[in-house]
């Protein structure tokens, strides 16, 4: 946990899934932060709330990833599912409350720091807050996969995602990959559908790979790709690479009483409490 430099009257943005519920709460929460002497607005804001679920917590990164350096998040859970979430919608007075007594403090997450080099030289580059994803549209993907500049494999199936740490319990987790603790700063590479024969082999496992290593993939075919980041799909054609790295800047989180630790969102989300 850190500080972050402590300001007066805070500006606080807030996003909302389009469900009544989470309309609800963001009005009570908007008109009780604001009585509370907050500033809302969404320009330059020090804190910004998601008010859904995760894939709400993922817009609002979206939104604000160039104020990275200056902004934190909080989460408010409407629904089934909130892994980034902090809140439930009944907390909005303790929220509120948090809020008033916040110093600044932080939890700061590694972020995907992804690079697409088209066949003409255009490069466009993004970030992802869980994972990026590579698949090619028509037929099998062909690929060669490199890692710290070392031929890793050539790979061949329906795809390839690259995840964080925290992303480590999105996609990657249905790809039968491991549960990374964000602490552990670290990319992990998960084989989609891989084909594994006599001709064909991959290491058909996932690969945690340390925070100074790049990983590449390079399609041995000129067709169409769709490249997926976090909840947004981009489709290339003639793709030369992709190139993924652990990015220089991090998310930070608010760090209220009511931050919940790593472990706490994997059981609830996961486990859950056992039957007696």
């Amino acid at each position: 946990m850190t500080q972050m430099k402590s300001i007066g009257r805070k500006r606080i943005a807030m996003i909302a899934s389009r469900s009544p519920q989470s309309e609800a709460v963001y009005s009570k929460l908007f008109q009780s932060l604001k009585e509370a002497g907050f500033i809302m607005t969404g320009k330059h804001p020090d804190i910004v709330i998601s008010i859904g679920g995760d894939g709400m917590l993922l817009s609002a990164f979206h939104k604000y990833e160039s104020y990275l350096d200056k902004v934190r998040f909080v989460g408010v859970h409407t629904g089934h599912l909130g892994f980034y979430t902090d809140y439930r919608d009944f907390e909005i007075d303790k929220l509120v409350d948090n809020l008033k007594m916040d110093k600044g403090a932080q939890i700061s997450y590694p972020i995907l720091k992804v690079t697409l080099q088209l066949n003409n030289g255009e490069q466009l580059t993004y970030r992802a807050l869980n994972e990026a994803t590579l698949k090619r549209l028509s037929k099998t993907m062909v690929a060669e996969v490199v890692i710290n500049q070392v031929h890793f494999e050539q790979f061949r199936g329906d795809g390839l995602s690259v995840s964080t740490p925290t992303g480590s319990t999105a996609y990657n987790k249905s790809l039968g990959g491991a549960v990374l603790h964000p602490t552990i700063e670290a990319l992990q590479l998960a084989e989609i559908a891989s084909l594994n024969n006599r001709v064909y082999r991959t290491l058909g496992s996932s690969v945690v790979v340390p925070k100074k290593d790049k990983i590449a993939i390079f399609p041995r075919h000129n067709d169409r790709y769709s490249l997926s980041v976090d909840n947004k799909t981009y489709v290339f054609d003639r793709i030369d690479h992709v190139a993924f790295q652990l990015d220089s800047k991090k998310i930070h989180f608010v760090a209220t009483p009511s931050h919940t630790s790593f472990w706490e969102r994997v059981k609830d989300a996961f486990i859950g409490d056992a039957d007696s």
